[in-house]
């Protein structure tokens, strides 16, 4: 119980963070990417300040045997560049740069109440079906060969 309303504070202060910053607002994204128009440079000192807080905290968290929650820390170990990985990044940058939305902003846009973050991740959801499924017939696939 406590490991879940751990997690639950976590995302609402990261859902919080996002709402503070203006990340839920679709045109701050799309203008930061106008760089010939109306640019704002608030999106890279968001990611800016993120990245310092991740690098930070990874180097504080990580000198622990074990996170508080769990037996062992949970960290990816593959390396190498797949399409999957490439293909993956291409369609989040693109679907970011038309919608000006990606997870972690839609999410918490949800609460405005409008309709396109709810276009979104309902797209979003579709779009984690469509490939686990095709990931899934890939595997079987794989097997019978």
């Amino acid at each position: 119980m406590l490991r879940i309303l751990s997690a639950a504070a976590i995302g609402l202060v990261f859902g919080a963070g996002i709402a503070i910053s203006g990340m839920a607002n679709p045109a701050k994204v799309l203008n930061f990417f106008d760089i010939y128009g109306a640019w704002d440079p608030s999106l890279l000192l968001v990611m800016g300040s993120a990245l310092i807080v991740t690098f930070v905290g990874y180097r504080f968290v990580l000198r622990r045997p074990a996170p508080v929650f769990d037996r062992a820390f949970h960290l990816p170990t593959k390396r190498d560049l797949d399409l999957p990985l490439i293909a993956g990044s291409a369609l989040f940058g693109i679907g970011w740069g038309i919608a000006g939305f990606c997870p972690g902003g839609a999410i918490p846009a949800l609460g405005l109440g409008e309709p396109g973050p709810f276009i979104f991740v309902a797209a979003m959801l579709g779009g984690i079906v469509l490939a686990s499924g095709i990931k899934a017939a890939s595997a079987r696939r794989q097997a019978v060969a």
